[in-house]
């Protein structure tokens, strides 16, 4: 038995367990350096689109035959240890609601994916640095775009005062 315990205290809005279409940026702070990690909800081989609260869990998983933990695989890459870290997700959405079948989830899917990309694409520019590859899918909608940004950026303002 661990002779020195420690507690912790996890905090969120209940808003977050609602499935749906949300994008989320995860800004990771360690000792050295930090990073930001931008990601969706919204499934690219099935129907699902979950909540931003389970997403996170899945990003994290540590076990070696853990399915969609690519924030965790991109921290490891870049030298960083998750569990010597502070994590903040900032969730905006949800954007869409999850939809009925594959083929109203597809075209939904492909719009948030593109939000995804530009909002990588926006805070990398603004310099941060972004964990992971957000390849473009399609054209943005610009306006939807800047609003996101604009929530995104004051919550990491906010944090990092």
């Amino acid at each position: 038995m661990n002779d020195e315990l420690l507690a912790h205290t996890i905090s969120f809005p209940g808003a977050v367990l609602q499935r749906g279409f949300w994008l989320y940026v995860v800004e990771v702070r360690g000792s050295e350096a930090s990073h930001l990690y931008v990601g969706r909800t919204g499934d690219s081989s099935s129907p699902h689109a979950g909540s931003p609260f389970s997403r996170i869990g899945q990003h994290l998983d540590v076990r070696a035959n853990a399915k969609g933990n690519a924030l965790g695989r991109n921290l490891r890459v870049a030298g960083v240890d998750p569990g010597a870290c502070v994590l903040q997700m900032i969730a905006v959405g949800p954007l869409f609601p999850e939809q009925a079948d594959f083929e109203a989830h597809r075209p939904v899917r492909d719009r948030v994916g593109a939000l995804e990309a530009g909002l990588a694409q926006a805070l990398r520019k603004k310099g941060h640095t972004v964990l992971g590859k957000h390849p473009s899918r399609g054209s943005v909608d610009e306006e939807q775009l800047a609003r996101i940004l604009g929530l995104v950026e004051e919550r990491l303002n906010h944090h990092a005062a």
